[in-house]
C-alpha cells in the first residue's frame, strides 16, 4: 500500500518508520523550513529513530498527496483546518485520510474528523482516526502496544486494521468515532493535571485523578452522542499510563514544569484541548471539574494548588 505521512515530528516520523517496517511504500512529507523535516532530510534520523533508505522524504505536498492510497496526517491539531485548505486543492477522491493526532478544534468545538469533513465528501474520501497509547521510544525498542482505528466507514476501518496490524502494534476496530476522538483528545488534559500533581508532590493522587477523569469524560462523550464506555477503552483510560505516568509524555511534563515555573518548549496538545473541552462542557451542560480546573489554571491565572485542592475537596457525593 502506498502511504504518505504528512508531518514528521515525533509521532509522524514513528508512523512512517512503523509502516515501512510492516511492508508499505512510505513517503514522509514535511514543511521545507521545519527543523524536524530538515533534520530528517539531511541525516535521515531524529532524536527517536533512523529512517531506512526505503522511506522517501519530500517537502512536495502535491506529490505526496497524489501518490498516496492512504494519507496519514500527524500535525498539531489546531492547524488541521489551515493545513487542509492546502491539501484539499488536490484530488482526494478514492483516497483514505487517517488522522493521527488528538485534539478538538478550539474555534468551533469540532472533532478533527468533522474538520476534515468540512473539506471532503467522506463518501468519496473516507476519514479514519488512529488513536491509543504508545511512545516512539518504546516502539523502536520492539516494545509492543495496542491501538485503535476508528471510522464511520466499516470497510475502510477493517482494511486499515488488517493492513497495519503487526506483532509490534495490535490494532482494535473502534466502534464509536465520537468517543474515540473525544477520549483521545481529553486524555491529554488529564495528563496535564497529572503533571501538575507531580510538580506539587501529590503523585499519589493520580489514582483518584484517573478514576474521576474517566467518569467525567464518559459524561461528555455521552452528551455528544457517543458511547460513554469508550472512555474506558484504549482511546482514553488505556492511554493513561503513557500520558499520566511516562517520562516521555509531553502533556504530563508540561503540567509538571508549569507548576515549577519552567517553560516547556515542545507541543502539549492538552493545553488548547482544555479550552475546547471547557467550552463543550458549557455548551452541553456537562460537569467537567478536572477540565475546568486545568482551564482555570492555564487561561484564567488561577492558583494551581488552590484549584487542585478544590477539585479533590468537592461536596460529598456518591461515586457512581
Amino acid at each position: 500500500m502506498k502511504v504518505s505521512v504528512l508531518g514528521c515530528g515525533r509521532w509522524g516520523s514513528c508512523i512512517a518508520w512503523y509502516l515501512d517496517k510492516t511492508g508499505h511504500e512510505v513517503l514522509s512529507c514535511g514543511l521545507p523550513d521545519a527543523p524536524e523535516f530538515i533534520q530528517l532530510k539531511t541525516t535521515r534520523k531524529n532524536d527517536y529513530l533512523s529512517f531506512p533508505e526505503s522511506i522517501e522524504v519530500s517537502d512536495d505536498l502535491e506529490y505526496a498527496v497524489n501518490r498516496a492510497e492512504v494519507i496519514i496526517i500527524s500535525i498539531s491539531s489546531q492547524y488541521l483546518r489551515s493545513y487542509f485548505e492546502d491539501i484539499s486543492k488536490y484530488n482526494l477522491d478514492g483516497k483514505i485520510i487517517v488522522l493521527c493526532m488528538k485534539g478538538v478544534e478550539v474555534t468551533t468545538g469540532k472533532r478533527l474528523s468533522q474538520v476534515v469533513g468540512d473539506f471532503v465528501d467522506t463518501s468519496k474520501t473516507p476519514v479514519a482516526v488512529w488513536v491509543g497509547p504508545g511512545h516512539p521510544q518504546d516502539y523502536v525498542k520492539g516494545i509492543p502496544n495496542c491501538m485503535v482505528i476508528d471510522s464511520d466507514n466499516q470497510e475502510v476501518k477493517e482494511k486499515l486494521v488488517s493492513e497495519f496490524t503487526s506483532e509490534l502494534i495490535r490494532f482494535y476496530l473502534g466502534t464509536d468515532l465520537i468517543g474515540s476522538e473525544i477520549g483521545a483528545a481529553a486524555k491529554n488534559v488529564i495528563g496535564i493535571a497529572a503533571g501538575m500533581l507531580d510538580g506539587l508532590g501529590y503523585t499519589s493522587l493520580k489514582g483518584a485523578l484517573m478514576a474521576r477523569g474517566t467518569r467525567e469524560i464518559a459524561r461528555l462523550i455521552k452528551a455528544l452522542g457517543g458511547n460513554e464506555f469508550s472512555a474506558y477503552g484504549l482511546c482514553h483510560l488505556g492511554d493513561y499510563e503513557a500520558t499520566l505516568f511516562s517520562p516521555w509524555s509531553h502533556n504530563r511534563k508540561y503540567g509538571e514544569q508549569f507548576v515549577k515555573g519552567v517553560k516547556f518548549e515542545k507541543l502539549a496538545e492538552g493545553v488548547m484541548t482544555s479550552k475546547a473541552l471547557y467550552k463543550l462542557g458549557q455548551e452541553y451542560g456537562v460537569d467537567l471539574p478536572i477540565v475546568h480546573a486545568v482551564y482555570e489554571v492555564l487561561f484564567e491565572g488561577s492558583d494551581v494548588e488552590e484549584s487542585l485542592r478544590k477539585l479533590f475537596l468537592r461536596s460529598v457525593k456518591e461515586e457512581f
